[in-house]
């Protein structure tokens, strides 16, 4: 992957063209321009369908409850009908694989698209640089605006666009932390300034965080600080699709008038119009060659391409293209590390889907009590033990409780328990050997747990039980 061209170098290219920094090598602030195009369709689809599903899945309800819920007090997960433990924990652990080789997989076939569509860093940056578009103008008058002097205008243009900064941000926030605590008594809290000390740090910590980096940081964020962006280059091959700058057909580069035969004037398709600078959220110049900055939007492209169709030449001047093809061969879709991390993301969506499908709808935990041994009323040695059940369906249930295979032992303690869905329960019992040999040592116990209404719903849990020697 190429490097940005150093400032200090730039000179050494060609002394006699003026230099012209793009505004990731001047370091200022950068102003993106408007513009259309059917990436930018695709990206506004895609983060539609993301807002939908953030904002709307937090006020769905389900079965008298918020259907996706977090409730960390109760150490409960909701998703619709299904309610998650922190024994499920294991679940939690296959999705974050399963997305980290769906990573993978994405990025060895298409580079950063993930950051350039999906990323929610990206997705609400372009939501903020809307915002600056319609408070403080295009790029042009952005840009004259920050140059200004501090005027009336220029203090409500600069109020409006941080006001709706911030309502966003609270929004967001709103939106997520209603996923941890009730979206609409939380809501109404708010309205009525009655949130607790607790929620409302993390609703200020949440609409901060948004306002900053999404405001502020933007590209800092994408190039400095995103983890992803170092790692990137590691993954990619001559293969992977990037967006490239086809420079046999753009060079040289120079204005042109529109019917005017640009080859006989030694001149590539590129006019140097720079509007794939001026459209890029990070502010690189992607005729330099890919760089650590490039997110994968797009943008250029659908700038280029506007270019291209005034002047009627062909479009892809900037387009997705791999290594291969740009130098002149054809892109290989099916090669070895591609066809791996398919394979492992289909083996991880399988073992995940099998273990959803089997995850038992009861808990059984077997706690011995600390004491080694006891002698009951009756002369036997016995051990106490705490058992904790767990209904992890939807409705009502009663238990029957026992041992199996007891053998020289009896379990002393309730036989049936009734639980209310998703309840939990400590239940003390104890378990006697009525043996009378002479010598025992430590013997393994299994406690089992049977659903009386449905059998097969049964989970037996080891345990140990002490006694004397005899």
């Amino acid at each position: 992957m190429t490097e940005r061209i150093p400032v200090q170098h730039i000179e050494s290219i060609d002394a006699a063209k003026p230099i012209r920094l793009t505004p990731a090598q001047a370091g200022g602030p950068i102003h993106t321009r408007s513009f259309i195009g059917r990436y930018r369709n695709l990206r506004l689809l895609g983060a539609g369908l993301l807002f939908a599903l953030f904002f709307g899945t937090a006020w769905l309800n389900w079965g008298g409850r918020q259907a996706v819920l977090w409730d960390l007090g109760g150490r409960q997960f909701h998703i619709f009908s299904a309610t998650y433990w922190p024994q499920d924990f294991i679940l939690l652990s296959a999705i974050l694989i399963i997305a980290a080789f769906g990573l993978f997989f994405i990025t060895v076939l298409a580079g950063r698209v993930w950051c350039g569509y999906a990323c929610p860093q990206s997705v609400w940056t372009w939501i903020f640089m809307r915002v600056e578009q319609i408070t403080e103008g295009d790029r042009s008058q952005r840009i004259k605006l920050d140059a200004a002097p501090w005027s009336l205008q220029k203090v409500l243009r600069r109020g409006a666009k941080h006001g709706l900064w911030l309502a966003v941000s609270l929004i967001t926030a709103l939106a997520f932390v209603g996923y941890f605590t009730p979206i609409r008594q939380l809501s109404s809290d708010l309205l009525t300034l009655e949130v607790g000390a607790g929620t409302a740090f993390w609703l200020l910590f949440f609409t901060t965080a948004t306002y900053l980096n999404a405001g502020w940081l933007r590209e800092k964020v994408c190039r400095d600080m995103c983890p992803y962006s170092r790692f990137q280059s590691v993954m990619f091959d001559s293969d992977t699709l990037i967006i490239s700058y086809d420079a046999a057909r753009g060079e040289s580069r120079g204005p042109r008038k529109k019917d005017a035969d640009h080859k006989a004037e030694g001149l590539g398709d590129c006019v140097d119009c720079t509007l794939c600078v001026q459209v890029c959220p990070t502010g690189i110049d992607i005729r330099d060659g890919l760089q650590l900055d490039c997110i994968g939007c797009g943008a250029c492209i659908d700038a280029c391409d506007s270019v291209m169709d005034k002047l009627g030449y062909e479009r892809g001047l900037v387009r997705y293209s791999s290594e291969r093809e740009l130098a002149g061969g054809r892109t290989r879709w099916l090669r070895p590390n591609l066809i791996g991390y398919a394979a492992m993301l289909l083996v991880m969506i399988g073992a995940f889907a099998w273990a959803l499908a089997e995850r038992p709808l009861l808990s059984l935990d077997v706690t011995r009590d600390r004491g080694l041994f006891r002698e009951n009323d009756a002369g036997q040695i016995e051990n106490i033990y705490s058992l904790k059940i767990i209904n992890k369906t939807q409705q009502a249930r009663r238990y029957s409780i026992s041992l199996a295979e007891p053998g020289d032992f009896e379990l002393h303690g309730p036989q049936s328990l009734r639980l209310a869905a998703g309840e939990i329960r400590d239940l003390p019992v104890s378990v006697a050997l009525t043996s009378e040999r002479k010598t025992l040592g430590a013997q393994t116990l299994r406690f089992e747990v049977a659903d009386q209404n449905a059998p097969d719903n049964r989970i037996t849990t080891k345990s140990t039980f002490l006694a004397p020697p005899r």
